[in-house]
């Protein structure tokens, strides 16, 4: 079929079941973000709480919470959620809730940043040692890699008990799993290194332990790279490899993204510009090797982009971050038949992270429902967000302590 001959609306406003019997409404998901909104000691804000529930009453089917901690030593961001039996519950109960409005799901990305947790308030870990321009890490021992299916586990029941509908483990962006998983960073030689296989099987035990904490028909999704774009890394070739193990888990549903924040590699996130889909070629080739519902993140701009990935059989969600930051009401706006894409600024010669950090600004914006007066050039969220993450980062070391 022809992108000329695609019903928009049919196709992004059909629910999707899960293999647990969980149904999406729709296939318009908001991708995981590091929104940076917590309070600096791992609880939600107000502002956090508002920006989930604005996407829930904007008709999305699924909202991610991005760089969700089980574990405060390893964290992305000072602005990160921390789950843990000490956490605040109220305040995740009601996170939870308003972010359910409509009948949408929330869901919490289940993160561990290894070797990129945040310098000032962590002493970062990998699957390997790292000594590297602008980044050095230390190795993990076998205690320390048998340590995170009970953190995951664990993590898992406590959202499953404030009311979210279900989490998502992050493999993907250059983070813990997404390390273990890339032969760059995983040297290891014992069980944990090694092939795919070895170097998934850390993955595939959180994924069972998680499971046995939630039960049948909680939905357990995961996000991974099909590359992480780097010379020796990995490889679009052992993603499909892992797509076709993880056929053989009971996840419900697979994201597909790819790149990683690792110092001087190309971040898409940072792209000032999209030549459509990202990953779309390898979220085909994955959803021909399992029967796992695939959802694809990066680079949808329009609604036929969206509504073709989806109607080709190239993937079976989209996923959306920075169309769903520009309007937050997307969802309801590409299942109506007038429709309408965002319109994506254009930023002349930004600093390095600067447009992420303008995203990020105005993730706070839509947060506190004054995106009307957001008037940052990226330069300038740059440097007010660098400002928040220093007097958070105080917070949390007085919080959890080094």
């Amino acid at each position: 079929m022809t992108q000329q001959t695609v019903k928009p609306t049919s196709v992004l406003g059909h629910p999707l079941e899960l293999p647990c019997g969980v149904v999406l409404k729709n296939r318009l998901i908001k991708s995981a973000m590091s929104d940076s909104l917590g309070d600096g000691e791992g609880n939600p804000t107000e502002a956090q709480t508002r920006l989930y529930e604005r996407w829930a009453e904007g008709g999305a089917a699924l909202s991610l919470i991005g760089e969700v901690q089980g574990d405060s030593r390893f964290p992305e961001k000072p602005g990160n959620l921390v789950v843990t039996a000490d956490a605040n519950l109220q305040a995740l109960q009601t996170l939870a809730k308003r972010g359910s409005a409509k009948g949408a799901q929330i869901w919490p990305q289940l993160g561990h940043a290894g070797a990129l947790a945040h310098l000032p308030i962590s002493w970062p870990k990998g699957p390997s040692a790292l000594n590297v321009e602008g980044l050095q890490c230390e190795g993990m021992s076998l205690d320390d890699i048998h340590e995170l299916p009970g953190v995951y586990a664990r993590t898992a029941k406590l959202a499953k008990d404030a009311g979210f509908g279900g989490v998502q483990i992050h493999a993907g962006h250059g983070f813990l799993f997404s390390q273990f998983l890339s032969p760059l960073f995983n040297h290891r030689t014992d069980a944990y290194g090694g092939s795919v296989e070895g170097r998934f099987r850390i993955i595939r035990e959180v994924i069972g332990a998680v499971r046995q904490a939630v039960g049948e028909s909680y939905p357990i999704g995961i996000k991974i790279n099909s590359t992480d774009k780097l010379a020796g890394g990995f490889t679009e070739d052992e993603a499909l490899e892992v797509v076709h193990i993880l056929n053989q888990t009971s996840i419900d549903l697979i994201d597909i993204s790819g790149g990683t924040y690792f110092p001087g590699a190309a971040a898409s996130s940072d792209s000032t510009s999209s030549s459509g889909p990202y990953f779309i070629d390898f979220a085909k080739r994955a959803k021909e090797a399992t029967s796992i519902p695939i959802m694809t993140t990066g680079g949808f701009e329009t609604r036929d982009q969206a509504a073709t990935a989806i109607d080709t059989g190239c993937t079976d969600a989209v996923s959306l971050a920075r169309a769903m930051v520009l309007n937050p009401r997307l969802a309801d706006t590409w299942l109506s038949e007038s429709g309408g894409d965002p319109e994506f600024p254009k930023f002349d010669a930004p600093p390095r992270g600067g447009v992420t950090a303008w995203y990020s600004m105005r993730l706070t914006a839509l947060g506190e429902d004054n995106e009307n007066q957001f008037d940052l050039e990226p330069a300038e969220a740059l440097e007010i967000y660098d400002a928040r993450d220093a007097e958070r980062s105080i917070r949390w070391r007085k919080k959890f302590s080094k």
